[in-house]
């Protein structure tokens, strides 16, 4: 019996040890990945210091690097994207929790999540036959022609450009918001919804009321994610945003991100200090994921330890 006893105590502390290991072994692969950014990327801080992230001259025949143009074109799509996705993400999970019939609710939200599983060079591709020429024949052209005093719309219709970046990031972070925001809409208690309506409100002002008010700070934290995937795109925003090196505030020039000039230079680059620009943008990149990933993971938990 002993001997059981000690066996068993034996095999749990072996079981202790393999989890502290693995935990372990991903905050050392954490650590190493930003070693070999940093380093990788010294020779460029060495050259242009910190002012490297506040440049914008791109030009690798003379050796003349800067991030700020791609990280501005990181920011203005992941934010149009924002801006398309976050509204019907939400509606699509409120119908889907709250006013669907419940043959089609399981239906419905799989064929939403099943546009996460679609490859990124499929949305690239569709993005560059489908969408772009549809943009620059027929969306483009009207905004130009009716709203090109302002800034936004101002330019010839490229079609490639940020604002097919933008569709095309929306599409693709829908999935998320909606399938984090329908998990947020059901950890909302009934008790809620019954009040609301037990104290004279109707079903859309229950629904204000009840569940987007109080799922507001989940609704925040899947936004973040969102945002946070949105800026780490690579391949489909590499194929349809055009690939300049500029700053601009119309959304029909062609643009750069961060995660696409590194797609599309890394393997061609000319010099080490051209590798070491690319890595630094790289390691831009990294923190800024880093930064909105930990934002949603903070918000997330709020809402399940306290459940609003």
């Amino acid at each position: 019996m002993a001997s059981s006893t000690h066996d068993v105590r034996r095999s749990d502390r072996a079981f202790k040890r393999g989890l502290q290991v693995a935990a372990w072994a991903i905050l050392a692969l954490f650590g190493a990945l930003f070693w070999f950014l940093f380093m990788s990327a010294k020779p460029a801080f060495d050259a242009f210091g910190w002012q490297f992230y506040v440049t914008k001259v791109w030009n690798p025949v003379l050796d003349q690097y800067g991030a700020l143009a791609f990280m501005w074109g990181t920011l203005v799509s992941s934010l149009l994207a924002l801006v398309i996705a976050v509204p019907v993400s939400v509606g699509a999970a409120l119908y889907l929790t709250e006013l669907a019939p419940r043959p089609l609710r399981a239906p419905v939200g799989f064929l939403i999540e099943m546009l996460a599983a679609i490859p990124s060079v499929v949305y690239g591709i569709w993005g560059i036959f489908v969408l772009a020429p549809f943009l620059r024949k027929w969306v483009q052209p009207f905004l130009s022609e009716h709203l090109g005093f302002i800034p936004l719309f101002e330019g010839a219709p490229f079609g490639l450009g940020m604002m097919t970046a933008g569709i095309i990031l929306a599409i693709m972070i829908t999935p998320t918001i909606t399938a984090i925001t329908r998990e947020v809409f059901r950890s909302i208690p009934d008790l809620l919804r019954e009040g609301a309506l037990a104290l004279g409100a109707t079903r859309w002002e229950m629904l204000r009321i009840a569940v987007l008010k109080t799922g507001a700070a989940g609704i925040l934290g899947a936004t973040v994610l969102g945002l946070g995937r949105a800026m780490g795109e690579t391949m489909a925003v590499a194929m349809v945003i055009g690939n300049r090196a500029d700053i601009s505030l119309s959304l029909l020039k062609p643009g750069a991100t961060m995660a696409s000039v590194i797609a599309n230079e890394y393997a061609e680059a000319g010099s080490d200090m051209h590798l070491a620009a690319l890595t630094a943008v790289g390691l831009g990149l990294f923190f800024v994921s880093l930064i909105v990933n930990s934002a949603a993971r903070a918000i997330i938990w709020r809402v399940e330890r306290t459940g609003s």
